[in-house]
């Protein structure tokens, strides 16, 4: 694993930790060669991290894209 996918993966991790409220059952997973980054949560937490109409969701993504090591990374919130 490859140090910008490690940073990719704890700016997420740490943004998804704040925002549900297990944060234990959080669990980021490099696919795709590192070009894909899955977010897993808890059903109950799921609806957190997406937000309404998504806009949780998209503000990670634009702030995974403005940072140095996940710029070309895409992010998506798995089952």
């Amino acid at each position: 694993m490859a140090d910008s996918e490690k940073e990719a993966i704890e700016l997420v991790e740490f943004i998804a930790k704040a925002i549900v409220t297990d944060s234990d059952a959080i669990k980021v997973v490099a696919a795709d060669g590192g070009s894909v980054l899955e977010l897993e949560t808890t059903e109950a937490d799921r609806g957190r991290v997406i937000g309404r109409q998504g806009r949780i969701a998209k503000a990670m993504r634009a702030v995974l894209a403005a940072s140095r090591s996940g710029g070309d990374r895409r992010l998506e919130i798995v089952d």
